[in-house]
């Protein structure tokens, strides 16, 4: 980040040979990425699952599945009716990553979706710590090594590997350094066109791949700008007229790329406005605190203070967070560590919500984010991710600072080895309790044969398959029967983001139940079986014919005995069991 330079390299930056040493580095990275996703390599063909993606690996396959079969027969990838049929999923409303689904439609085509989801994983966090590196090792610092340890916290921080478990948009962050590196450019002023075209192609593109982090990084690097403008008023003031002619320009490419598909995203069928999630804000605990695939990690600890498994957003351990305290006053004088240091801890400020909560103890007062929680766009952002915004930062003040004593020990003089040689132990006890450890795998259970050898063929004909309970957040197996049987049905229900309603254009997960849905879950639940009223046999047949049901089918699940003995009740005839799954034809009864 060739911003000061009395700090950093030559701007012109960038052209620094490629050496061995670069390829060493990289690959280590990518490694290392292998290492992390052992278990679903060595179990892809096996049915390889992510043991805390919850539903989230079923539902990213469905995308990467449906997105190759929309590029292979020639359909928009903005919608698919695949899913919560009749009405459907706005997969740009979604975080379908057309960006990587398309490119990789060959891949997943020959294959399976899995195949890509281990390749978006693994690509996403290796990818990400290569592209760190190239820039700061091109544009930030001269060391290599300091460059190779910054860039390996941005690939492998405690979130990102959270988020590894179920979320490719907040893993394959390659072109976030890249896009800050052209806005550091911009403000440069040396080719603001050129650099505005270039940021306007990687801004339109991000988008595709996850507009969430691209919409985080922009935050983060406002409150940099504003940091540094703050040290440097009058040389601020002699970016503002390349940047703004620069940032118009890539805006203009940018809307000309996307208008349509947001467009589409906010204003296309199934679209909605916000999605609430609560208060969803960082306890300052989870700072501290180790993440659950961390070295030192402390899976009740860290479940303490965070959504979920792939929620852990902070998570950077008390010895990080000292050593960033130490960093942010022995590098204050220097500009850009310290607008880095700014931005760091205002975006931890943001990650911690509308109230100030510590250790689970409400204290009253307000956050930051409450000034823009109800604003659009940010009234969908899960404040707690703001925390990774202090990712980069981090990683480039670690950086700063290993050049910085590699620079006061040049020689390979006993006494500068020794410096050197502590620097790096005192590194490695800080980030060795956060480094990852591989991330669990499960094998799926077996997809009936039911979907796999057609025999689903002569029950369905132009409507959709009703799996008994219906696909939803909670168990989203069917999309993945789907899936292997070639997508060759719709089905009721689903996991995914969409409206609340017709008139509610709240956000919420999976389709709006409907009164039958409702009765099976409590079934699925229970276990108990109900007495079936006729009003609720005729909600059966008009929830059916809404759903446009050619087939019910009901798998092996818990409570399996009593949901078929209900379900007969609600259509009035037993089941026919086939190739593993228990069948109703219902097409006779939507007539």
């Amino acid at each position: 980040m060739t911003v000061a330079p009395e700090n950093v390299p030559e701007a012109g930056g960038g052209r620094r040979r490629f050496t061995r040493a670069d390829a060493l580095v990289m690959g280590c990275y990518a490694v290392a990425a292998f290492v992390i996703y052992a278990g679903l390599w060595t179990n892809l063909g096996r049915g390889g699952y992510m043991t805390n993606s919850m539903q989230d690996q079923n539902m990213w396959e469905w995308f990467f599945a449906v997105t190759a079969h929309a590029v292979f027969h020639w359909e928009n990838p903005l919608f698919s009716d695949l899913q919560n049929f009749p009405a459907g999923v706005n997969m740009m409303a979604n975080t379908a990553m057309l960006g990587l689904g398309i490119p990789l439609s060959p891949i997943t085509q020959l294959f399976g979706p899995t195949a890509t989801w281990a390749i978006a994983l693994t690509g996403g966090l290796a990818g990400t710590a290569i592209a760190w590196y190239w820039v700061f090792s091109r544009h930030l610092v001269g060391s290599r090594t300091a460059a190779a340890i910054g860039a390996a916290f941005c690939g492998f921080a405690p979130a990102m590997v959270s988020h590894g478990n179920a979320h490719p948009n907040f893993v394959v962050l390659f072109l976030i350094p890249f896009i800050v590196l052209r806005l550091i450019r911009l403000a440069q002023g040396r080719r603001p066109v050129r650099d505005g075209i270039v940021l306007g192609l990687m801004l339109g593109y991000q988008v595709f791949l996850g507009a969430e982090p691209l919409l985080i990084m922009m935050m983060a690097f406002v409150l940099f700008a504003a940091g540094y403008a703050v040290s440097r008023p009058r040389a601020a003031l002699r970016m503002v007229k390349p940047m703004a002619g620069g940032l118009a320009i890539a805006a203009v490419i940018a809307v000309v790329i996307t208008i349509y598909p947001l467009w589409w995203q906010f204003f296309g069928p199934q679209s909605y406005d916000r999605i609430e999630h609560g208060r969803v804000g960082n306890d300052t605990a989870a700072l501290t605190r180790f993440a659950t695939e961390s070295i030192a990690g402390a899976p009740q600890a860290a479940a303490d203070v965070s959504m979920n498994r792939t929620e852990e957003n902070a998570f950077f351990g008390w010895p990080l967070i000292i050593l960033m305290v130490v960093l942010t006053v022995w590098l204050w004088r220097n500009v850009l560590a310290r607008a880095i240091a700014i931005s760091m801890f205002l975006m931890a400020w943001l990650s911690l919500g509308i109230q100030i909560v510590v250790n689970h103890r409400e204290t009253g007062i307000p956050g930051p984010w409450k000034l823009l929680f109800n604003q659009p766009l940010f009234n969908s952002l899960i404040e707690s991710r703001l925390a990774i915004g202090c990712i980069p930062a981090i990683a480039a003040l670690l950086a700063i600072a290993t050049e910085r004593v590699f620079r006061a020990a040049p020689s390979l003089r006993d006494r500068d080895l020794l410096v050197r040689f502590l620097w790096l132990v005192a590194l490695a006890a800080v980030l060795i309790p956060v480094a990852p450890t591989p991330l669990k795998t499960t094998l799926r259970p077996d997809t009936p044969a039911f979907f796999t050898n057609g025999a689903w063929r002569p029950h369905v004909g132009t409507g959709s398959v009703v799996v008994v309970p219906l696909p939803n957040d909670a168990d989203a197996r069917g999309l993945h029967w789907q899936v292997r049987a070639g997508l060759g049905f719709p089905l009721a229900g689903g996991y995914f983001v969409g409206p609340t309603g017709p008139d509610d254009r709240r956000g919420r997960y999976g389709a709006v139940k409907r009164p039958t849905e409702e009765l099976l879950v409590r079934v699925r639940n229970s276990g108990e079986v109900p007495e079936v009223t006729s009003a609720q046999r005729a909600q059966a047949i008009k929830d059916l014919k809404y759903w446009q049901a050619d087939a019910v089918v009901l798998a092996p699940v818990a409570n399996g005995t009593a949901l078929r003995q209900t379900v007969e009740q609600l259509i009035g005839a037993p089941a026919r069991f086939v190739d593993g799954v228990w069948v109703w034809d219902v097409r006779a009864l939507r007539r």
